[in-house]
Formats: C-alpha cells, sequence, structure tokens
C-alpha cells in the first residue's frame, strides 16, 4: 500500500460510515402509448462524495510510521482529512486553532475530519509513537 500525503480536490467526508448507494428513481418518459420510454438514468454510486479540502494518508504498522515528518498545505475553513491505518492504539493531536485530539484504534480504513480557523503551520503528532506525522501549512 503506498501511503502518501496529498493535497486532494476529492476526499472522504469525515463520516466513519460507509456511504449507501441508492438508485435513481424511474423518470417518466412523456412518451406517447406504444411508444418505447427513454431508458432511466443509470445509478451512480461513489465511494465518497467530492469536497475541496486536503487528505493526509496515515499507516502506523510495526512501531513505524508513514508518513514522519511529511508536508502539506491547506486552508482556512476546508476540511483536512486524516486517513489511518494502524496495527495499535494510539493518539492523534492536532496542534492548531482550535486543537484537536482522535483516538486511533487497531484497525484500517479510520478516518478523522477538522478544520483549522487561524492560518499558520499545524503539526500532527502521534503522541504513544512520539512521532510528528505530518507538518500542514495553513494559508487564509
Amino acid at each position: 500500500m503506498s501511503v502518501a500525503v496529498l493535497a486532494a480536490a476529492l476526499v472522504g467526508c469525515g463520516s466513519s460510515n460507509a456511504p449507501s448507494e441508492t438508485a435513481a428513481p424511474e423518470a417518466s418518459s412523456g412518451a406517447a402509448p406504444g411508444l418505447p420510454a427513454a431508458p432511466a438514468p443509470a445509478p451512480t454510486t461513489s465511494s465518497a462524495p467530492a469536497v475541496d479540502g486536503t487528505v493526509v494518508d496515515i499507516n502506523i504498522a510495526g512501531g513505524k510510521v508513514t508518513p514522519t515528518n511529511g508536508q502539506a498545505q491547506g486552508t482556512v475553513g476546508k476540511p483536512i482529512v486524516l486517513k489511518v491505518d494502524s496495527d495499535v492504539s494510539d493518539s492523534l493531536h492536532v496542534h492548531s486553532v482550535p486543537e484537536h485530539t482522535f483516538q486511533v484504534e487497531p484497525r484500517p480504513d479510520q478516518q478523522f475530519e477538522f478544520t483549522v480557523d487561524v492560518p499558520g503551520q499545524v503539526d500532527i503528532e502521534l503522541h504513544d509513537l512520539n512521532r510528528t506525522v505530518a507538518t500542514i501549512q495553513v494559508r487564509p
């Protein structure tokens, strides 16, 4: 699994629940009786809704953290999403205004979302492993 720090336009919504899949409602074609109706639009599904923000992918395995001292860019008021796969429990602390703390569990596919109100440098630290995971430069 490749793990990277990215600034991306497409990120998860911050909910740890899986998105529900819904089929498009059947549309009335307005066709005259006896003529074939236009096909209904195909159902659409998405793994995550699109939002504008920053994503940091974090992997914790065998006492190692990836990334360590990573760099990313963010914007005040826009979501920052931490996607975490971990084999241990730990605590992620975000040094920002406001500050945030997230409890990491020993499992894959965890997602934590937050926003920052004040521009500047935001450090994300893993407490038990005593590592700086990433620094995000948050601009106005």
